[in-house]
């Protein structure tokens, strides 16, 4: 696989995706427990996760501008860096029992999360034509390694140093320090952002408004938003249900494989019965995500409602990030996936933070309970399209 630079620099990516995953995941699955051991209000134990989605967001855009100015390397380089700080800040907050550093070491990771979403266009930017769908698949497969060592790690740092957890955020400065190191030896071409220039192309706001363009967003934002809220509420609520931790990260581990597993095979499904049916197949997941949480609290209830929450996100991202694609034109690809990036890390930074006062005043079965309607408002978004394009497609089949 590894037989020339062109396959060389995608395995690189690939296993900066793996390393960069790991740090995140690692949050995810240690994030919550640490705020609320630091917090006498168990609402704001969800604020560490929160607050690395809230780095993604306002990072996403400076990171974009920061690499077309000195190149994928300097940039991803960069990103892993304030991976390192941030780790280190986490780890010094826990220590200190304060949830503002601890919040805002994982803030910095946030900000690591928004460089490394740009890997997979690296992936496709030091490839050929033939192997670039193949590429980005390749790195987005890092995720499977991720979803086994992010729970690990933050498992076995939590106990080796004291106070707990402070380990574990120690651990993702090392993971990230590795990735900065690595990605010394990326070397993408530069790009020439002819297209960007040559027009200005439409409107944003003709662009967003356009219907298969804002059910393809509404349609993502729906699967990473229920996706991060029970997510982020999981290891919580596996406390307060006296699982321990080894338990807990286990469900994560089995979350995140349901997340990035089905990747593999979700283009084809979607080549062979349509972007859309793939998307209510990705609801109809999620639904079962909320049943199998409603049957209890034990570890399979758990475990097997999270793995459904994962497959669901991963049909739901996948399918609008395609659905998105055919909405825009050359000229207005930088707009138009950045107003869509930007409005799913900003719905998923506001579940992430909201899944902590729900788990609180209403519990981890009712929270669940609260994500139907939004699925239904979904589900019909997607049947109106699919009528609307059959609608469309009539007079020319008549014709």
């Amino acid at each position: 696989m590894i037989n020339n630079q062109m396959h060389r620099q995608v395995f690189l990516l690939a296993t900066a995706q793996a390393l960069f995953q790991t740090a995140s995941v690692l949050v995810v699955t240690v994030g919550g427990l640490a705020g609320g051991a630091i917090t006498a209000r168990p609402e704001l134990a969800t604020l560490p996760v929160a607050a690395m989605l809230l780095g993604t967001a306002c990072a996403t855009f400076p990171a974009s501008m920061w690499m077309a100015r000195v190149g994928r390397r300097t940039g991803f380089i960069t990103g892993a860096a304030l991976g390192v700080a941030g780790g280190v800040l986490a780890a010094l907050g826990i220590w200190l029992g304060s949830l503002l550093l601890l919040s805002f070491g994982t803030l910095l990771v946030g900000a690591y999360q928004a460089f490394a979403q740009f890997y997979r266009f690296a992936a496709s930017e030091v490839s050929d034509e033939a192997f670039k769908s193949r590429a980005i698949s390749i790195v987005l497969g890092g995720g499977v390694v991720a979803a086994l060592a992010g729970p690990m790690l933050g498992q076995i740092g939590g106990p080796i140093l004291q106070p707990e957890y402070a380990g574990s955020f120690l651990l993702l400065s090392l993971v990230s320090l590795i990735a900065a190191c690595l990605l010394m030896g990326l070397r993408v071409p530069a790009v020439q952002a002819v297209a960007e220039n040559t027009g200005r192309g439409r409107p944003l706001a003709q662009i967003v408004f356009q219907p298969t363009y804002f059910v393809a967003l509404f349609g993502a934002v729906t699967g990473y938003g229920i996706m991060i809220l029970a997510m982020t509420a999981t290891p919580i609520a596996m406390t307060h249900h006296d699982h321990d931790l080894a338990s807990t990260a286990t469900v994560i581990q089995l979350h995140v494989l349901g997340m990035f597993l089905p990747s593999f095979v979700t283009g084809s499904l979607i080549a062979r019965f349509g972007v859309l049916r793939i998307m209510l197949a990705g609801l109809a997941l999620l639904a079962g995500h909320v049943l199998m949480s409603l049957s209890g609290t034990g570890f399979s209830s758990f475990a097997g409602a999270l793995v459904l929450l994962g497959i669901g996100w991963n049909f739901l991202y996948i399918g609008g990030t395609a659905l998105l694609t055919g909405t825009y034109t050359a000229a207005e690809k930088g707009r138009a996936q950045a107003t869509n990036d930007m409005t799913i890390f900003v719905v998923g930074l506001a579940c992430s933070f909201g899944s902590g006062v729900l788990l609180q005043y209403v519990g981890w079965q009712a929270l669940n309970m609260l994500l139907l309607p939004w699925m239904a408002i979904a589900a019909l978004a997607l049947l109106w399209l699919g009528y609307r394009q059959r609608r469309v497609m009539e007079p020319a089949d008549a014709g």
